[in-house]
């Protein structure tokens, strides 16, 4: 276990963690003089290892931690190479003003840390692990070609050319590749699972002039990571054309296509699209994971009474239900939780989506085809007459095909839908913008929820704090409800990346059609006496449920005022 066993002995028994008995007993079943006395007694079960590395760590002044709960960054990863961290059985977790943190299992082999800080020319800390679960790091981020170092390492100056054939699994070399195509190979895998493990939702591949960047959104939020050289451009965007069944030799024009992947047991949609850019193709591929399907409408992050109101509208038996916000704001997401919500055997639900993000069971799906004449309007028109309980229509984008929308929730049929506007009355005004008749709109739509997206704080960082009257003054008549009450942020941890935030939730903007909006939208009022209409009837803005939820300690003030504008 370390270094120094009779040290560590004389400190155990000191302790009383083990007796003079059991020591003298292990001593004599030791064949070799090397051997150590301390992993015997853990192998024999009469000394715990975490016991023994706690007791160690509190003499030393060292924290004990379990690395099977971090998720350590591919940045901190690689500033360490897997040649130093088998070597000095470390592994890099945190990286924080300069200082790199290293988990180590033997406290007392203090030339490991000297020699790091001589060879990363850094200053380096140490806190301690059990040997097992620095093992299992060690396999489980430096396995094999798994960082992006040591699989540049294989691939020469040269040009290389991709050739496999098929969609062979991401994660596998399936054998019909070349010995000059499997780097490649590796590398686009890396790239994908490495977006997984830090939970990002796209993967954005950008040539610019001098470089080829890689970035990952994660939480909604943009973030560099380790770039290969520009010289495998071509070789990383034809390979993932390949995967996603995309002409390779079609570079002039726009191309969208999917990927189904197998990562570590979990099954993983990729929706890709690439685009023609001045350096090259941009490529951005979208993650979907299946198991979001089964996201509930509580985990969208409704308080209590607006769950309640939401549940009760998705009830109904017709209408409209509209859901508003920019993109990226998880409309989609809201949709298919409604319709996970209302899915039963005795309904017929039809949705028609450009693209088909998930595959729901018991669903009708359509998928829009413009180029054979398939649009929404024309997929609307034939689904009526498959007489479904519950249609799901992705977007409204054009005037056909609000008015069949309005037609078929006046018709019987429950219909939900998205717009791209900033606020829920806006969606009014939206509609008669385009051209629907003030009475369909007035008498087909059940409410209009607006809604955005902000970072929840990290549960394994989260602190407490008293906030600075100048922080609370951007929030105007809002910031009162906060005097003298105490806020939570989240400090920044290794599970967060530093950021204080992990995962994503909404804050809902409920606008409910009554019979005085009814009178309203039928008289062509503007969206901003609707607004003021709404809220007299109780209705709560974006930055209002964000006050809500800065006192419950799910988000912070910074991230509601991101994603919020003022309150007239």
């Amino acid at each position: 276990m370390t270094s120094n066993d009779e040290y560590v002995l004389e400190i155990l028994l000191e302790h009383g963690m083990v007796t003079s008995e059991q020591v003298e007993a292990i001593q004599a079943t030791i064949v070799h003089d090397d051997e150590s006395v301390v992993d015997a007694l853990i192998e024999a079960e009469q000394l715990s290892e975490l016991d023994a590395l706690t007791l160690l760590g509190e003499q030393f002044g060292m924290e004990v931690v379990k690395l099977r709960d971090l998720d350590i960054s591919p940045k901190v990863r690689d500033s360490v190479t897997v040649e130093t961290a088998r070597r000095y059985s470390i592994i890099p977790i945190y990286k924080v003003d300069g200082t790199l943190t290293v988990a180590m299992f033997d406290p007392m082999n203090i030339e490991v840390l000297d020699s790091l800080r001589f060879a990363l020319k850094s200053q380096v800390e140490g806190v301690l692990a059990l040997r097992e679960e620095i093992d299992v790091a060690l396999d489980k981020y430096y396995a094999g070609e798994a960082s992006m170092e040591s699989m540049l390492d294989q691939i020469t100056d040269g040009t290389v050319d991709v050739s496999v054939t098929g969609r062979d699994d991401v994660l596998q070399d399936s054998g019909d590749s070349s010995d000059t195509d499997a780097p490649i190979i590796k590398l686009v895998s890396l790239i994908i699972l490495e977006a997984y493990r830090q939970r990002a939702s796209d993967i954005h591949l950008e040539p610019l002039e001098k470089r080829f960047r890689v970035r990952y959104r994660i939480d909604g939020v943009l973030h560099e990571v380790d770039s290969p050289p520009k010289r495998l451009q071509a070789a990383i965007i034809s390979r993932v054309k390949i995967m996603a069944s995309m002409k390779i030799s079609e570079k002039r024009v726009p191309q969208d296509g999917r990927i189904q992947v197998n990562i570590l047991g979990r099954e993983l949609d990729l929706r890709v699209s690439t685009v023609p850019a001045n350096h090259g193709e941009s490529i951005v591929m979208r993650i979907l994971d299946k198991q979001n399907l089964a996201l509930g409408l509580a985990n969208l992050g409704f308080m209590a009474d607006d769950q309640q109101t939401f549940e009760n509208l998705i009830k109904l038996p017709d209408g409209i239900i509209l859901v508003t916000g920019p993109t990226g704001s998880g409309k989609t997401t809201t949709l298919y939780a409604c319709l996970n919500y209302v899915n039963r055997s005795d309904r017929k639900i039809i949705t028609v989506e450009d693209p088909v993000e998930y595959q729901m069971s018991g669903i009708n799906q359509v998928q829009v085809r413009s180029d054979i004449g398939l649009t929404f309007s024309a997929a609307l028109r034939s689904i009526l007459r498959q007489a479904p309980n519950i249609v799901m229509i992705g977007e409204i984008r054009d005037r056909e095909t609000a008015n069949i929308a309005t037609e078929a929730a006046l018709t019987g049929h429950l219909v939900f839908s998205t717009l791209h506007t900033n606020d829920a009355p806006s969606a009014v005004t939206r509609l008669l913008d385009i051209g629907v008749k003030p009475f369909l709109v007035a008498s087909s739509i059940r409410a209009i929820m607006a809604q955005r997206l902000v970072r929840c704080i990290c549960d394994d960082c989260r602190e407490e704090y008293m906030p600075h009257s100048t922080d609370l003054e951007v929030l105007g008549r809002l910031g009162e409800q906060f005097q003298g009450k105490t806020l939570t942020r989240g400090r920044g941890c290794p599970k967060c990346q530093l950021t204080g935030y992990t995962g994503r939730k909404g804050l809902f903007e409920m606008f409910l059609i009554n019979d005085e909006i009814q009178k309203m939208i039928f008289d062509k009022s503007s969206s901003a006496a609707l607004r003021t209409k709404g809220r007299e009837n109780g209705m709560r803005t974006l930055r209002e449920d964000g006050v809500r939820k800065i006192l419950s300690g799910m988000t912070t003030v910074d991230e509601v005022l991101r994603v919020t504008m003022g309150d007239e």
